[in-house]
């Protein structure tokens, strides 16, 4: 059996904390504690790159294409979590977020450790449901995971963009990709446990990627998440909330109007703040490619947040 050579930062030794054996249930919580306060600075040092990233993934999803996330263990199940929380959050298409784990679904449950070894189905993955117009966003904390480099190199040699998000700013790997996110979140509170700081990094950087994309599509109008699912009860009552913060209305109106709307609820905003008819303010957004802010300008209304900054 190969012997693969530890070159990642997450895989050697932490200085801070050789004792961590020898110290109290508090001191062991309070040294991770202070590991984990370094993770936020690295992930900041990255967002210019990530930027890039944001931009190629809206490009890619106006386009017809689809984002792939591409990971194995904590990596994929991160990749994975992230993804599923876009299409009740933003109403996001179900095949717009595809992610790609080593092992398959199997491994979301249970950990099979030489699945990330392969790449022939990282490549055959690739090869299967990526076309040019798409991005491909591997996750590999250590920077080296055979699934996600081969799957990297298949999709770019596809046509699609590459990006890939490790912990490990010294990989080869990031000379073969489009956009190389490397933060420094150093050796780990226990040498190789990557769901650590390295894990914490990752979901930051896919919750701000993400976000960032949806945000830049016109599904938020502010900071509110105006294309949500109103799939159960609580969900439902938030949408009648978030009209009201928009609009002013008060809960019987709001549902009044929401329901004139057919219950989309970006639609029932633009009718109230532009006082237009739902069809209208439907027309607008369509035009204005889902943006709030954008239909009420095409619709000669300024927004509520530009009212509140023209009146300070």
């Amino acid at each position: 059996m190969a012997v693969v050579r530890v070159t990642s930062p997450t895989e050697t030794r932490n200085p801070r904390t050789y004792d961590i054996d020898r110290l109290s249930t508090l001191e062991v919580l309070r040294l991770i504690n202070d590991e984990d306060h370094r993770v936020p600075g690295a992930v900041r040092a990255v967002l210019p790159r990530l930027a890039v990233a944001v931009d190629l993934a809206v490009e890619a999803l106006r386009g017809g294409g689809r984002v792939h996330y591409v990971g194995a263990g904590t990596s994929g199940r991160l990749a994975v979590m992230d993804a599923a929380e876009l299409p009740p959050t933003f109403a996001a298409p179900a095949d717009w977020f595809v992610t790609h784990v080593a092992g398959g679904p199997s491994s979301l449950l249970q950990a099979i450790e030489n699945a990330e070894d392969n790449e022939e189905a990282g490549s055959a993955e690739m090869e299967a449901s990526v076309k040019a117009g798409d991005i491909v966003v591997g996750l590999a904390a250590s920077g080296r995971t055979p699934f996600v480099a081969a799957a990297l190199r298949t999709a770019r040699r596809l046509g699609a963009s590459t990006a890939l998000i490790t912990a490990n700013p010294g990989t080869p790997v990031g000379a073969e990709v489009d956009v190389f996110l490397a933060f420094d979140t150093g050796p780990e509170v226990v040498a190789g446990s990557t769901r650590m700081k390295a894990g914490t990094a990752q979901k930051l950087v896919l919750n701000a990627f993400s976000t960032a994309v949806m945000v830049r599509l016109g599904r938020t109008y502010s900071n509110l998440m105006v294309d949500m699912v109103a799939t159960n009860a609580k969900l439902r009552g938030r949408t009648l909330a978030i009209l009201a913060e928009a609009t002013g209305l008060d809960e019987d109106t709001g549902a009044r109007v929401l329901t004139e709307a057919g219950g989309e609820l970006k639609t029932a905003i633009v009718s109230v703040l532009a006082g237009v008819d739902p069809s209208d303010a439907r027309s607008a957004l369509e035009t204005s490619e889902g943006h709030v802010h954008a239909a009420l300008t095409a619709l000669g209304v300024a927004s509520n947040a530009q009212r509140e900054r023209e009146a300070q």
